[in-house]
């Protein structure tokens, strides 16, 4: 039995061979090119886990005469990287160090740091990868001093021949005979959510799983479908997949995109996210659909605590209903606009005392000019409403709401409209 995993097994050493990526693989691309000419520069790999970005990697030590060095950003020391250094000019290392960083965002600032005088004189070239965005995760200086190269999620499609080269090689390793239908290599691609080390790791899982009977192994949808279970979803709740995925989902409900937001919102739950799910749609409902439709809160609200309560998978129910609600209802987001235009004026100094017919009862002061608070209370008037001044002098001709274009707002401005107009 073999140790490696499959993945492992049947990983390209042509760039021909990696699945996905033509963006940066094809013949003309500039990191092709680069490979190819075998005069690499330290380079970064951003994106998802198993999209190619070690095998790429390990393709580019083939083609070069440096000795290579792999460190897991998750499990390295700043002794390892004393180690790797001590082998520069010597007789394991004459031509320099290829050094793979996997997951180097788990590099605190003084090991990234530690690395800088040798990828800047060449005796290291860097290749790092990460699963995070790197302009927030790399040290700065190194990356000014590396080239990046976003790998993409690779489309179930692309994955279908890996999968099947994956039993191609289990059968040539055991020398026992294979069968599976084409529903059998969909399922598998398509429920590893763009990981084909997920997909072999399940092409291995079926083929340990199923016994072999005349000769051969037999591989069912049945058992595709149990081992492929929850194996779509690539999720951290600390990373860039759930921003973007909550990202998404809120974006969805603002853009009345009902049958987006469900799919994201299923992506939420299947994560077992219960919480983002619950956060967003409250802030959805207030900051985008807000004074169209002001009684969206507290249904919302009671649709979240009611979700709270049941737990998963019940909760699925009420926050569909809401999230539905929301995604069909009218939009504003006049109340949001207002109160930040509201904090940028604090935020800029912009305020000033607060006036003499607003403060709290007390006596004035010898110094006060007029005596007295001379407050007027709007529901001695018609309507409710009397003209005042509210805000401080400074800024007292100040506006920051503007009434939305919604059939509720409009309602608002008609009436106040009218009564503000009859007191002129």
């Amino acid at each position: 039995m073999n140790i490696n995993p499959l993945a492992d097994r049947i990983r390209p050493r042509e760039l021909s061979e990696v699945v996905g990526q033509r963006h940066l693989l094809t013949p003309g691309k500039a990191l092709y090119n680069m490979i190819e000419n075998g005069e690499v520069p330290n380079l970064i790999f951003y994106g998802p886990s198993g999209v190619g970005k070690t095998t790429v990697a390990s393709i580019i030590a083939g083609k070069t005469n440096r000795a290579l060095r792999k460190l897991n950003g998750t499990t390295a020391s700043t002794q390892d990287i004393r180690d790797i250094v001590a082998e520069i000019d010597t007789f394991t290392a004459p031509n320099g160090i290829l050094l793979y960083l996997d997951e180097i965002q788990y590099f605190n600032k003084r090991q990234q740091q530690s690395l800088l005088e040798f990828i800047e004189n060449g005796k290291i070239t860097l290749i790092a990868s990460t699963t995070e965005n790197p302009y927030f995760y790399v040290y700065p200086a190194i990356l000014s001093r590396s080239t990046v190269f976003e790998f993409k999620a690779i489309t179930p499609e692309e994955i279908v021949p890996a999968v099947q080269r994956g039993f191609d090689c289990l059968r040539a390793e055991n020398g026992i005979a294979v069968e599976y239908s084409d529903e059998v290599l969909r399922k598998i691609a398509f429920g590893c959510g763009g990981d084909v080390r997920k997909a072999l790791n399940t092409v291995e899982n079926c083929y340990l799983a199923t016994r072999a009977a005349d000769g051969k192994k037999v591989i069912t949808l049945a058992t595709a479908e149990e081992l492929s279970q929850k194996s779509s979803m690539k999720y951290d709740r600390d990373g860039d997949e759930h921003y973007d995925i909550v990202s998404a989902f809120q974006k969805s409900m603002r853009g009345s995109d009902p049958d987006a937001a469900l799919h994201y919102l299923a992506r939420l739950l299947e994560a077992g996210d219960l919480p983002s799910a619950c956060r967003r749609l409250m802030v959805c409902a207030c900051e985008d659909v807000g004074l169209a439709y002001p009684q969206i809160i507290p249904i919302v609200k009671a649709a979240v605590d009611a979700a709270m309560m049941v737990g998963l998978p019940e909760a699925r129910i009420p926050l569909a209903d809401a999230v539905i609600l929301v995604a069909t209802s009218p939009k504003s987001n006049s109340g949001a606009g207002a109160i930040d235009l509201a904090l940028a004026d604090i935020r800029a100094g912009k305020s000033g005392p607060i006036p003499r017919q607003l403060q709290n009862k007390h006596y004035d002061g010898e110094d006060a000019a007029v005596k007295g608070q001379h407050y007027l209370y709007p529901h001695d008037y018609p309507h409710h409403w009397t003209y005042q001044q509210y805000l401080p002098d400074a800024i007292k001709d100040r506006r920051y709401y503007e009434y939305g274009d919604n059939k509720s707002e409009q309602a608002y401005k008609q009436y106040w409209d009218k009564v503000k107009n009859s007191h002129d």
